[in-house]
């Protein structure tokens, strides 16, 4: 079984995916394709060099995804998951930042006025990596890369983690046309409560 998530190596679609599949006790008999775009990853499931699809339902290409691939991808699963820990992280060797890093729908987790220019980059994980490269000065990425290379990098504003909505693709519709959901869910328990 291969599930396709959006890379690059250490994206947060890596790493829901690869937590996706523990949760499920799948992740010794399935395999994760990182691709380049969402375009790329429906067609491998579409064309069945792959069996699943998960993108994160706030991704900027979600809209394109469902809209494109009215018939034959269909969306079998959604789930709630925390991505990695967020920070404004900083260049150690970089004196007054002035253009924060960022990718799209992320820009709401700071204070842009802090910055005098944003540079929109397609993914955190690109934004990570630029900030270890030199590319950016100040941008916003994981934590954890701040961690791994502390004599390069330091966080200036920890974020913390986001609880994001994912859809799971597949070439098997579901539904069979009625709503799908979860009687028993943490928020069914909740609507009981405030009832």
């Amino acid at each position: 079984m291969k599930f396709v998530a959006l890379g690059p190596a250490g994206s947060n679609h890596e790493y829901v995916t690869r937590r996706y599949l523990d949760f499920h006790g799948i992740r010794d008999r399935a395999s994760i394709e990182l691709i380049k775009d969402f375009e790329q990853g429906a067609e491998a499931v579409l064309e069945h060099r792959a069996d699943f699809m998960i993108q994160c339902a706030v991704h900027p290409a979600t809209m394109a995804t469902v809209a494109k691939y009215l018939d034959g991808l269909y969306v079998v699963d959604t789930f709630i998951s925390p991505s990695q820990d967020l920070a404004i992280i900083q260049r150690n060797d970089a004196q007054k930042p002035r253009t924060l890093a960022v990718m799209r729908p992320t820009l709401d987790y700071t204070d842009r006025t802090k910055w005098d220019d944003v540079e929109f980059v397609e993914t955190v994980a690109e934004v990570s990596k630029g900030l270890v490269d030199g590319t950016y000065e100040v941008g916003l990425g994981y934590v954890s890369v701040a961690q791994k290379h502390p004599q390069l990098l330091h966080v200036v504003e920890f974020i913390g983690t986001v609880d994001d909505a994912w859809i799971v693709y597949g070439r098997t519709r579901v539904s069979e046309n009625r709503l799908l959901a979860w009687r028993d869910s943490p928020a069914a328990a909740l609507y009981r409560r405030t009832a």
